[in-house]
């Protein structure tokens, strides 16, 4: 009897300690509010389905898989939203350049095409220990296909890499076919007549208001206004297309006034990267980071591209009566056999000008501000011998085109250029590189009858040791005073009895004149 009560006893406290168990593992979490008895009936039967080899290295993956499975319905849509970089989509785009294009375009490429070689650039740069890296080369080359594929251009070619705070600018240099660029010039023609039109509102307005109520007028008269370069002439000869990578979309740069030129010589401003970016700087600079860029575009051109001597020569339209003319145009010359490489290194005078100088004006070619239009000049003829006319100015000239490198002046002490040898060990298969020291960034080399200039950097001028900033004006002269706008002081009492005085006596004077006037008319009636 003894023992069939101690073994209910150890049943009745296996069951207890089941039940105990079995409530333990039925409690729920806090946190998820499920239960362990649960989650393993789950992950058994799991187990028994699946029936995986080595269950026991995968249990525990297992267990995670199943307990994930609960929470799918209850996550939020924004947490299973993936999550895309900016590189993943850059590289996305960048997928787009290497989509081969239809075979019918492909053969009218071979025939003619404005695309660049830019590999074969990109090999002579990488011997000159000067570019972006052949993959960034390969993106850009298939970029600017793209950019040729989309746009009406003549010619096209990579211009260079400017480099930014936010991001960088990689330019393209361009040209149109003929007839293709007139929309953009009416469009700027209006906006030029609006401009105008609103300041001439503006001064009737003015002029209005001073004949209702004339005030003292400012004999200050603003300096005449430089006119932009026509398209295809002088800093406007080329247009010029930006992106920041390979793969996102060209912008088309403005064209640049000389306002923005002069302007762009007084200030030293980085780059952010974007191009509607406002340029806070002294002297103000007519425009934003666009215009900017578009000016130092022009600048860094008509400073260091550079070509072999007697690769270009001038037309034979232009004869000798012409020389006094500044020639703004040359053709390449097929007769050029190439200058050997040690020669290049050498001597700075085998290196010449290709594009033309800017002038202290912001243009190529000098206008006389002062000439008048021919209608004002026939009005006024009549009031030559009243006025003189004033003397004229004197033209100012600047370096002729295909001027060689050797003439080029120095700046802070330091030579404008230097020149060396791509390898010393291999010369016979060597490159002549040039470089520039007033725009570190810009280089050139030269093999045989193969040249290019690219500029990569920061798109800032050598300023020697620091810069100075440009010194405000000299203040205007302040109005001229004179006895119909100059203040009178208060007369004293004394002052005003005396004056009253005074003014009594003249008075009873013209009274008794008066008097004896009437008295002689009265006796010559009589």
């Amino acid at each position: 009897m003894e023992a069939r009560g101690g073994k209910q006893d150890m049943e009745q406290q296996k069951l207890h300690t089941a039940a105990c168990l079995k409530a333990f593992m039925l409690t729920n979490s806090t946190k998820t509010n499920l239960n362990l008895y649960d989650h393993l009936t789950r992950l058994l039967m799991r187990l028994m389905d699946e029936r995986p080899p080595d269950a026991v290295d995968v249990i525990e993956d297992m267990s995670r898989d199943v307990k994930r499975a609960l929470f799918v319905e209850r996550q939020s849509t924004l947490r299973a939203a993936p999550h895309t970089a900016a590189t993943q989509r850059l590289a996305e785009r960048q997928r787009l350049l290497f989509t081969r294009g239809e075979e019918g375009d492909q053969e009218d490429e071979l025939i003619e095409t404005a695309l660049p070689n830019v590999s074969e650039v990109g090999f002579y740069l990488e011997q000159a220990g000067v570019g972006l890296g052949r993959e960034e080369m390969q993106r850009i080359f298939l970029a600017l296909k793209q950019l040729v594929e989309s746009q009406p251009l003549q010619h096209c070619r990579l211009w260079g890499k400017i480099l930014g705070i936010e991001s960088n600018y990689v330019i393209a240099e361009a040209e149109y076919r003929e007839g293709e660029e007139e929309e953009e010039q009416s469009t700027e023609e209006t906006a030029e007549e609006e401009r105008e039109a609103e300041t001439r509102d503006d001064e009737e307005e003015s002029e209005a208001k001073e004949v209702s109520n004339p005030l003292p007028q400012s004999t200050y008269k603003p300096p005449p206004v430089v006119p932009k370069e026509a398209n295809r002439t002088g800093v406007n000869k080329f247009v010029y297309y930006v992106c920041k990578e390979p793969g996102l979309p060209w912008v088309k740069l403005p064209s640049v006034t000389p306002a923005q030129i002069t302007a762009a010589r007084q200030i030293r401003k980085f780059f952010t990267g974007r191009l509607d970016a406002p340029i806070a700087s002294y002297p103000p600079f007519p425009g934003n980071e666009a215009n900017y860029l578009r000016a130092q575009i022009a600048r860094i051109s008509a400073g260091t591209h550079v070509s072999p001597q007697g690769f270009y020569q001038f037309g034979e339209e232009e004869g000798d009566e012409e020389e006094a003319i500044p020639r703004d145009s040359y053709e390449v010359n097929p007769d050029f056999e190439g200058i050997p490489v040690p020669e290049m290194v050498e001597s700075l005078s085998t290196w010449v000008h290709h594009v033309q100088h800017i002038l202290q004006q912001g243009r190529c070619t000098w206008v006389n501000l002062a000439a008048k239009p021919e209608e004002e000049s026939y009005e006024e003829g009549d009031a030559e011998e009243k006025e003189e006319e004033p003397d004229e100015p004197e033209p100012e000239v600047g370096p002729s085109l295909l001027t060689p490198l050797s003439e080029d002046a120095e700046l802070f002490h330091t030579p404008p250029w230097s020149t060396r040898i791509s390898s010393t060990l291999t010369s016979q298969y060597a490159v002549a590189v040039l470089r520039s020291n007033l725009w570190p960034g810009a280089h050139a080399y030269v093999c045989g009858k193969k040249f290019e200039n690219i500029y990569i950097g920061w798109g800032l001028k050598f300023a020697g040791d620091s810069y100075n900033p440009s010194v405000p004006p000299v203040p205007q002269k302040e109005y001229p005073s004179g006895p119909e706008i100059t203040e009178a002081l208060d007369p004293t009492l004394e002052e005003e009895e005396m004056l009253n005085a005074a003014l009594e006596e003249q008075q009873a004077a013209q009274e008794e004149l008066d008097d004896m006037d009437e008295e002689e008319e009265e006796g010559d009636d009589d």
